[in-house]
């Protein structure tokens, strides 16, 4: 019990985390910076997250893939944008073996900070 690294920040995250996973959590750190540079990042749940009143956006190395938590739920056309990278959850996974979206990614945060805003 209790082997699970304690992350106190971003910066311990991707420190712990693959090079390549690193290399594309940086960029989507960049990303959204960029979208929401009013955001605030902290750790929950032991994954990088963004928060502005309450967290919105969370992201996460896996050993295959970039995991985008929660689902996109306020914008429709986003949504049926998003399908093909849908997990069973209505989470989103990104391979590590293909291109990634970053362009997606943006709008993916843009889009929850607006819904958790509201």
């Amino acid at each position: 019990m209790g082997d699970k690294p304690k992350f106190l920040n971003v910066d311990d995250y991707l420190a712990s985390v693959d090079p390549e996973s690193r290399l594309i959590l940086q960029a989507i750190r960049r990303l959204a910076k960029q979208a929401v540079p009013q955001a605030v990042e902290c750790i929950s749940y032991q994954i990088p997250a963004l928060k502005l009143r309450r967290v919105f956006f969370y992201y996460a190395a896996f050993k295959k893939h970039i995991g985008i938590y929660p689902p996109v739920k306020g914008d429709s056309v986003l949504a049926q944008e998003l399908l093909p990278y849908r997990g069973e959850k209505g989470n989103l996974q990104f391979m590590k073996n293909q291109p990634i979206p970053y362009s997606i990614i943006k709008k993916v945060i843009e889009s929850l900070a607006k819904e958790y805003s509201e």
